[in-house]
């Protein structure tokens, strides 16, 4: 599975039943391999918009940018010196002219002749070396000579770096400042882009208050909501918070509706578990999103669900927010590349434990929130479970535990995957 922690091979497929209290039928847990491929089937294509090359950083290139000129357009001069034939280096040699960058040379150097040249100047016909001006000699009669050992001819053939009509940007890249310039070089001014998923971002829960208040016994704040709406920023999507929905059926049937019909995606939080006030999978069904799966084998995250709608994709993500941090880096981030036909990939390196790690359950595939010491080795950060958001910022990366694994001993390689 192209970018995930573990190869599908690893982990042989089950599913497990599981009684809903409240819900029509049952469910069942599925791999979370499998969710994510279920995710990444169900992916749409966001189109394409053209905008100015120079407004493109960060986004998702929709064409092969080709190069209108050769690179460099003509023979260049990598150096400040004087061109001239190799063959007349251990002559005097007759200055015949100076060539600056930006001017096409005038005379061309014959037997015992040579040009001065600045760098990035056109070296003239006849010449095939330019020797520096450290490795010069001035003599009284105004002649130049040689005064170094081997030198290198110090020109930039044209072409070589780059034929006219040669791919230098493929679609699907995440632009970079340096491709910018790139574009710049070819006269791409205007670049085609994919266009960004809208993204609708709204909580779930009586208990929650905006940041701004001070919760009232029994509240909470909502951090949830602020910290899936710069995930999604930062995964490349335009996102708006939608508020909170209070623990109503009818009011969160109303909010889910309006997201979905503005939306491309649709990420709730909490309302997704087993609890009398958990209705979003039947608020859900109700509104016409077909739920392909509402619970995967991995801790934290296993009431995350996810379902498809004629307008948009929605996801029901758990009201714990590292468990819906964790799951939308899981699962979200990589399906926003994907309708973007992004070719980006998560960061992941290959790092030793520091000490050994054991847990009692394996029936779950386990994400760990780890830190990156500065020697090297990878440490889980102290983590009191899915609730335990101030845990996050400590961490640098998520390593997980294959299902059946109850141990990782200190030393064995791990793949982290950075955050």
């Amino acid at each position: 599975m192209s970018g995930s922690l573990f190869p599908l091979k690893q982990v042989l497929y089950f599913k497990v039943p599981i009684k809903g209290k409240n819900h029509k039928k049952d469910l069942v847990m599925i791999q979370f391999e499998e969710a994510y491929q279920i995710v990444l089937d169900s992916s749409f294509n966001t189109g394409s918009e053209e905008i100015c090359f120079a407004e493109s950083t960060d986004r998702i290139l929709a064409e092969d940018v080709l190069s209108d000129t050769d690179k460099p357009p003509f023979n260049r001069s990598a150096v400040d010196g004087y061109a001239c034939s190799r063959d007349d280096l251990k002559t005097e040699l007759e200055v015949i002219e100076v060539i600056a960058a930006g001017k096409m040379p005038v005379i061309y150097p014959g037997k015992n002749q040579c040009s001065k040249i600045m760098t990035g100047a056109v070296v003239p016909e006849g010449c095939n070396i330019v020797f520096m001006v450290e490795d010069a000699e001035l003599l009284p009669t105004g002649k130049v000579k040689f005064k170094g050992g081997f030198t290198k001819d110090n020109i930039s053939l044209k072409g070589e770096d780059v034929r006219a009509g040669e791919c230098i940007l493929k679609a699907g890249r995440v632009i970079k400042p340096q491709d910018i310039a790139v574009m710049a070089s070819v006269g791409h001014t205007n670049v085609k882009v994919k266009k960004k998923p809208k993204l609708a971002v709204l909580s779930t829960g009586s208990e929650l208050v905006e940041p701004e208040q001070i919760p009232a016994p029994g509240q909470i704040r909502n951090s949830n909501a602020y910290q899936l709406v710069v995930q999604a920023q930062r995964a490349g999507a335009i996102p708006e918070y939608y508020g909170i929905a209070q623990d109503d059926e009818n009011e969160t049937f109303k909010i889910i509706t309006k997201a979905i019909s503005e939306n491309d995606l649709v990420i709730l939080t909490g309302g997704v578990s087993a609890g009398d006030f958990d209705f979003v999978p039947s608020v859900l069904e109700r509104a016409g999103v077909t739920i392909l799966f509402a619970r995967v084998a991995v801790q934290p995250g296993k009431p995350t669900t996810f379902g498809i709608h004629s307008k948009a994709l929605v996801f029901g993500l758990p009201g714990n927010p590292v468990s819906s941090f964790i799951q939308f880096e899981m699962l979200v981030r990589p399906l926003i590349h994907k309708m973007m036909e992004s070719d980006w990939k998560p960061f992941n390196i290959v790092l030793p434990m520091k000490d050994s790690f054991s847990r009692r359950f394996t029936d779950r595939m386990a994400l760990l929130p780890v830190i990156i010491t500065t020697d090297g080795f990878v440490s889980p950060v102290e983590y009191h479970g899915s609730a335990h958001i101030s845990a996050l910022p400590e961490a640098d990366g998520i390593i997980a535990m294959a299902i059946g694994k109850n141990t990782l001993k200190k030393g064995e390689l791990v793949n982290v995957r950075q955050i």
